[in-house]
């Protein structure tokens, strides 16, 4: 169980009790699980919001809900993101984009992509909530953490030097992503086929986002796996505040609500 308490202390801030692992790559299985603890507890938010006498101000729950999740990620993937977003807008080639993103100071365009990313995932979860759909965060968070293993599987690390996922990097094997994937499946497996039609989304746009990366880093970076959570996590969301209330009858958990 070394590898779940690496991946559960690498991804959130929840304590877990038990050493990290030495093999990193081990922890790579057990993303969608830390997935599905950080779907639970978003969905427990949301469901306790609505026992309180404030329970139809949803725009103040999924204010809630985006602060509660960037403290137990620590802002991990948002931070990737942005580093992502400066290296893009002012890199002209493959050790520049690099290097920027490996620079701690934060640019406009990360900047500006923070602030898009954090106002599209409050715009979401507002229209989730409202319209009694927030089980689906469970999927969404499963996914997302799903795709980063994805990337951690099938490409290269792009730097020459160490860097914080590096160890995952190393020694991550297709027996690691297949496990991930079919541990996924099996927790998105009640969401019917709508959940089925997102995954494959979700994987279209890794792959998308999986070529990017080969062709202007040469592989991946831990910026790049964050960017990856975040790309994915955010167009889900949208999807689901597109879709409204009528997305739960595609679902098993229909019978709930």
């Amino acid at each position: 169980m070394k590898g779940l308490a690496t991946a559960f202390r690498t991804l959130t801030v929840i304590p877990w009790t038990g050493k990290k692992g030495e093999d990193f790559s081990a922890s790579l299985p057990w993303f969608p699980v830390v997935g599905l603890a950080l779907g639970l507890i978003l969905y427990a938010i949301a469901y306790i919001w609505t026992l309180l006498p404030v329970s139809q101000w949803s725009a103040g729950a999924a204010l809630l809900i985006v602060a509660i999740e960037i403290w137990l990620t620590r802002g991990l993937h948002l931070d990737g993101l942005a580093d992502w977003a400066d290296s893009i807008a002012g890199g002209n080639d493959r050790e520049k984009r690099l290097a920027i993103m490996k620079d701690v100071r934060l640019g406009a365009f990360g900047v500006l992509a923070l602030i898009l990313a954090v106002m599209a995932k409050w715009l979401a979860f507002e229209r989730i909530l409202s319209a009694g759909s927030a089980i689906w965060l469970l999927f969404i968070l499963i996914v997302s953490r799903d795709m980063m293993v994805e990337l951690i599987t099938t490409l290269p690390y792009a730097r020459s030097g160490e860097g914080m996922a590096r160890p995952f990097v190393t020694g991550a094997s297709e027996k690691h992503r297949q496990a991930a994937h079919l541990l996924s499946l099996g927790f998105c497996v009640p969401f019917g086929p709508l959940g089925l039609a997102f995954m494959i989304l979700a994987r279209l746009l890794t792959w998308m986002f999986r070529s990017r990366c080969q062709n202007r880093f040469g592989g991946i970076t831990g910026d790049l796996i964050g960017t990856a959570n975040e790309m994915v996590e955010i167009s889900l969301l949208v999807i689901c505040a597109l879709a409204g209330k009528g997305i739960l009858c595609y679902t098993g958990w229909a019978w709930i609500f």
